[in-house]
């Protein structure tokens, strides 16, 4: 088996993996298959450095929108330049009705991320500015860092693409503050993603739902789990053609079937 590369975000880190480093379980494709679904999934070890991957090629060599997962960088350029002053910073709801209740109301910075709420971060974005939204992108080297379209919508509509491994990247970075934003707000960003939390175990996430080119649905989980204070970083990424596909509930239950069968969720690892 040849050696493998993993590229992490800003500075660039190239980690070389040797086999004993990295597992590709072909096991968590039944995962998938049950859910009707094609995609990947990685974990990755911090105290060991060890992966744990399925489906290699699209992993580390394929892009996607980003979708809501863009919401961790939006939000920590946002409060970096100022324009969110902290989370509890409301943005008026613009009274347009739409399909999702939870967007229908002035929401603070906080909320807003814990309900993906797309109207609110788009005006973040446009308060950004595309100029300045572009050089963070190349100051952070985020995916393929191009701004094609609107800046309240380049995340979205495929002009902005990223790997699962670049996402899998920042997320660690960002746990550690590593990101060249202040600590303060990367710990703000790290608090909203911050959804249960038990005896058992700690688990901080950011969803992400969109259309590639070709109309299929694209599903993201990112972020860690945390378990006796050690964390493990993890990355789902998957598609679908289905027009009604049920991706709130297929996206948990994925992850969580695939973290149970890693040994996570009771406590023990």
């Amino acid at each position: 088996m040849r050696r493998i590369l993993f590229y992490f975000l800003f500075p660039v880190l190239i980690i070389s993996c040797s086999p004993d480093n990295v597992k590709l379980d072909k096991s968590l494709g039944k995962f998938f298959k049950e859910s009707k679904v094609d995609g990947c999934f990685a974990l990755m070890d911090n105290g060991s450095g060890k992966f744990t991957i399925y489906n290699l090629p699209r992993y580390r060599d394929s892009s996607f929108l980003p979708a809501s997962t863009f919401k961790i960088v939006n939000s920590l350029i946002g409060l970096q330049t100022g324009k969110i002053t902290n989370d509890s910073m409301v943005i008026k709801w613009d009274g347009i009705t739409r399909k999702i209740d939870t967007w229908n109301k002035d929401l603070t910075m906080y909320d807003a991320f814990r309900v993906s709420s797309v109207p609110y971060f788009q005006e973040v974005a446009r308060r950004i500015g595309k100029d300045t939204m572009q050089a963070w992108l190349d100051t952070l080297a985020y995916g393929s860092k191009k701004i094609k379209s609107r800046v309240d919508s380049f995340w979205l509509d495929n002009s902005l693409k990223v790997t699962p491994d670049e996402e899998l990247g920042l997320v660690k970075r960002l746990y550690f503050n590593q990101l060249p934003f202040f600590k303060y707000n990367q710990e703000i960003v790290k608090k909203a993603m911050l959804f249960e939390s038990n005896s058992n175990y700690k688990l901080s996430y950011k969803t992400g739902w969109g259309l590639d080119e070709k109309g299929d649905n694209i599903g993201w989980m990112v972020g860690w789990i945390e378990e006796n204070r050690h964390p493990y970083f993890f990355v789902l990424n998957f598609q679908s053609p289905d027009p009604h596909i049920d991706m709130i509930t297929i996206r948990m239950k994925l992850l969580k079937d695939i973290l149970k069968q890693l040994g996570f969720l009771e406590g023990k690892m």
